[in-house]
């Protein structure tokens, strides 16, 4: 009988925030192909018996091409398997999802998608942001600093003052996105956060203005980038929270986790 693939958004990272759904479809797969954003601390809550590939692409380096993976998922689907594609936070945002149910669809294989916490969401609540703030702000809007065929936010023109801006990817390059963001008409005293692995046990936060942004230090992906007055209404106490996360919960599935084998795997060619 054929498989059935499956696109899991895994959350932001940590183990606590994933969906009931999405748990239970984990620990019943028999693959997981996961990106590379996808933290150590969801690999390693899936159990022992199941395989885990790594089908991540990260900054241009592509262990494996888009239409492979697609490939992939039918092939192991007509195998009869039980796929999990788990994407960091949630499948139906920049995480190709359209490219990869068309695969799915036009082979005739069975999909079906469990939705996650967004990163936006996630780094929003570690770093106790309000995005939609009423007295400050009444849109959210969730950009790319990478896109297909070009690379910025040169299309942002004219941005009104209650606007929330998330930045998804913005990688290291803060000084040419403080300008493009000024060139948006985003002004030089606005606040802004970099909140770099939200919700694990690796979170930093970066708290500056747009002016500042290029002082910013290299921050691990993924990373993200939080723009507006709403960035800026946080509390003492919870600036001194920043770069000093922790869960216990998080500490507690490593250490059950060190005590099975080594079962991740990189690249196709694990697959039988």
């Amino acid at each position: 009988m054929p498989g059935k693939v499956y696109l899991v958004g895994g959350g932001p990272g940590d183990p606590e925030l994933l969906t009931r759904k999405a748990w239970r479809v984990l620990q019943s797969a028999d693959v997981v192909l996961h990106d590379d954003l996808v933290p150590q601390e969801l690999l390693c809550v899936l159990p022992s018996t199941v395989q885990i590939v790594n089908v991540g692409k990260r900054c241009g380096d592509k262990k494996i091409s888009q239409a492979e993976i697609g490939a992939l998922m039918v092939q192991l689907a007509r195998e009869g398997k039980m796929v999990a594609r788990l994407k960091s936070g949630d499948p139906m945002l920049f995480g190709r999802a359209g490219e990869e149910m068309e695969a799915l669809r036009a082979a005739g294989i069975d999909l079906e998608v469990v939705p996650g916490v967004t990163a936006a969401l996630g780094a929003a609540a570690s770093a106790q942001i309000s995005l939609t703030d009423r007295r400050y702000a009444s849109r959210v809007v969730f950009v790319t600093a990478h896109r297909e065929g070009s690379i910025g936010l040169g299309n942002e023109r004219h941005v009104a003052a209650d606007t929330t801006y998330v930045i998804y990817m913005p990688g290291n390059r803060y000084a040419e996105l403080g300008g493009e963001l000024q060139a948006a008409g985003i002004g030089a005293d606005i606040p802004c956060a970099v909140i770099s692995r939200a919700t694990t046990m690796d979170e930093t936060i970066f708290r500056t203005t747009v002016g500042q942004l290029h002082e910013c230090p290299p921050a691990a992906s993924p990373s993200l980038l939080v723009v507006g007055i709403v960035a800026g209404q946080t509390t003492q106490e919870a600036n001194m929270r920043d770069n000093n996360f922790s869960s216990d919960l998080n500490k507690e599935l490593l250490q059950l986790a060190g005590q099975h084998p080594s079962h991740h795997s990189h690249g196709r060619g694990s697959v039988e």
